[in-house]
């Protein structure tokens, strides 16, 4: 999820589990530990872009990470907080849950994380999108009621738990939204005589009204949208998978590694001489466009006998039309 929605979880997560002993300390902690764990990103920065994709979400996102850093973390806070009369293991308590509940939330977009690490295995339920306002903004709403009160004032706590009530219970709406929308996906391929080996169902940008969807045929890509409001029948998109494009390409090693992250969701284009891989999980910058790009897609460049992949850049100024027409579509079809 994003930087914002992480803080406000860590923050609740800290306010809940010591926020009676150090008050807006215990939020300010927990907002810390909901942030740790995308500090992996940086890793972008020294490294290559296969490699950065690989590492985001692994190690940091799991339960191992979690139980490592916590002590660590709790110790360094107690040093801090020498005055506030709370030990190591309650601060390192709190490092825990707050470290821990960040890829539990992950686990719920597109992207997953591998909370199990080492295993290979990414946990990703792809039920909201990294950014749902309707998830953040009443969960921060009441944060911010509880972080008005005082540590001793029951309302303070009562606040903090309508808040993680609230949030936890939106997102267990979304599994049940992913369930219908699935099912109508799945309906509407067989009434259109669809044949395909695998399907995948994701929300689109910033809602659970609007979802997207993937379907494997022999030669395509089957790409369609749902919305709770639609009163027509799914129309798919066919794209070609055109995997021969890459020729021997296939067999490079890091041609394989993106295969192996995309689960094999990837189509290959051409432009102007130049190969791209698009990795099809994520859907087009825009539903309602479909000469829109993919919202990940990568520049397949020759460089020392190997391939390097390089992410194609989003232009901003396209946001706004973006947005506009998503939420057209989101309005029905």
């Amino acid at each position: 999820m994003d930087s914002l929605t992480q803080i406000v979880l860590g923050a609740a997560v800290g306010e809940a589990v010591l926020g009676r002993k150090a008050g807006n300390k215990a939020m300010l902690y927990g907002a810390i530990a909901g942030t740790i764990p995308d500090l992996d990103a940086i890793a972008g920065n020294f490294t290559d872009t296969i490699t950065a994709i690989e590492i985001h979400r692994g190690f940091s996102h799991s339960i191992v990470f979690s139980v490592l850093a916590a002590p660590v973390f709790g110790y360094l806070i107690s040093k801090i907080e020498r005055k506030s009369g709370v030990g190591w293991k309650d601060w390192s308590w709190l490092m825990f849950w707050g470290l821990l509940t960040h890829p539990i939330l992950d686990a719920f977009t597109t992207w997953g994380t591998r909370l199990f690490w080492p295993l290979e295995a990414r946990l990703a339920f792809k039920s909201i999108f990294v950014i749902d306002p309707l998830y953040t903004l009443p969960f921060l709403l009441f944060l911010i009621l509880a972080m008005r009160r005082k540590k001793e004032d029951p309302k303070r706590a009562k606040f903090n738990r309508l808040g993680l009530m609230v949030s936890s219970t939106y997102l267990m709406l979304t599994l049940v939204l992913k369930f219908v929308a699935h099912q109508q996906f799945v309906d509407s391929l067989e009434q259109q005589g669809h044949f395909y080996s695998r399907i995948d169902t994701r929300p689109t940008p910033l809602n659970t009204i609007l979802w997207a969807a993937n379907a494997e045929a022999e030669n395509d890509f089957l790409i369609g949208y749902y919305s709770f409001f639609d009163d027509q029948m799914i129309r798919f998109e066919a794209v070609p998978k055109n995997h021969h494009y890459l020729g021997g390409l296939k067999n490079d090693k890091n041609v394989q590694r993106l295969i192996d992250i995309s689960k094999g969701w990837y189509t290959i284009s051409e432009k102007d001489g130049d190969l791209y891989f698009n990795d099809l999980r994520f859907g087009r910058l825009n539903p309602q466009n479909e000469e829109s790009d993919f919202a990940f897609s990568y520049k397949l460049i020759s460089e020392g006998g190997s391939i390097r992949a390089e992410e194609v850049s989003k232009r901003p100024e396209d946001a706004r039309e973006i947005l506009s027409d998503l939420w057209e579509r989101i309005k029905g079809n």
